[in-house]
């Protein structure tokens, strides 16, 4: 198995990814780390465990569809392919075959359990299939380049495709679809079920639903949901909603002030901090310094 492992730009710097809290983001990273060539993982819990990361990284990561589990427990990165392409020849197979036979592969190169979307072949086919071109230091020639391509060819060269010679003859593969889609609902089933462990804190209806927050102020201290950030309008007006909101900001940045909802501190004391200082100072609230140690004194 490679030392190495590439990560796609496209992939973690994407609002999806970067919504993600920092441990959640550390977790992606850790076990794409310790994946297999074929970025499949068999015991992301412990490595959720190791790093300090809770569960509700891990299911947000499943939440969010950036791993796909399986029943066993096993989980593969989705978006391997777009971060890795591994030599041919550096190459080794994961062990968990049973697993990779429930994946297909989107034109995209994202692994899917719904064959439907798949446009490529089976993915037990697609490192053998691709072609292997490494360019050496010292040899760019163009015999040394063929060497390293491979062409897949029929074991009858005047045949290509029996089936498109002969399309009535019997397809042997047929008689496992019945038991693919059987294993393709066994996971999506067994999707609700680890999102629904541990507190219940994510379901399958929930997946979209899940709110982040954002970072608001000149510090960027200040995180609310969008929802939050619109309620604080309806009810004080944007002026005064972005006067609280700076006003914490600044606070924050200045006394190191910790809290678990600023949504909530708006609410229960900075508004009225900030209504307050108005009507003793009228609209300017003067300089910051003296404006902090106000609130120090009405906080303590």
């Amino acid at each position: 198995m490679a030392e190495r492992r590439m990560f796609a730009k496209t992939i973690i710097d994407s609002d999806a990814f970067l919504d993600m809290p920092l441990s959640t983001q550390a977790l992606y990273f850790h076990l794409s780390m310790r994946a297999d060539d074929d970025g499949f993982i068999n015991n992301p819990r412990k490595i959720q465990r190791m790093i300090g990361a809770s569960g509700d990284d891990l299911k947000l990561l499943l939440a969010k569809s950036f791993l796909i589990p399986f029943e066993s427990g096993i989980v593969v990165i989705k978006h391997w392919r777009i971060h890795n392409y591994i030599q041919k020849d550096r190459y080794k197979e994961t062990m968990y075959l049973e697993e990779k036979e429930q994946l297909g592969i989107k034109e995209n190169k994202e692994y899917t359990l719904d064959k439907n979307e798949v446009d490529t072949q089976c993915i037990h086919d697609v490192y053998s299939l691709e072609t292997q071109v490494r360019l050496g230091k010292d040899s760019i020639d163009k015999d040394s380049i063929d060497k390293d391509i491979y062409i897949p060819q029929s074991d009858n060269p005047e045949v290509e495709n029996p089936h498109m010679e002969n399309p009535h003859m019997e397809n042997p593969h047929m008689e496992n679809v019945t038991q693919l889609n059987t294993n393709i609902l066994n996971t999506k089933e067994l999707n609700t079920n680890i999102l629904n462990t541990d507190n219940d804190i994510y379901t399958t209806s929930e997946k979209k639903a899940v709110e982040t927050r954002h970072k608001y102020g000149e510090y960027k201290h200040v995180m609310l949901k969008d929802s939050e950030y619109e309620k604080l309008a309806d009810e004080y007006g944007e002026p005064m909603r972005d006067e609280c909101i700076t006003f914490l900001d600044e606070y924050i940045e200045m006394k190191g002030y910790k809290a678990k909802n600023h949504y909530l501190c708006i609410r229960k004391w900075v508004a009225n901090a900030v209504k307050e200082k108005q009507k003793k100072q009228g609209s300017s609230f003067g300089n910051t310094q003296s404006r902090l140690s106000w609130i120090d004194n009405i906080t303590m």
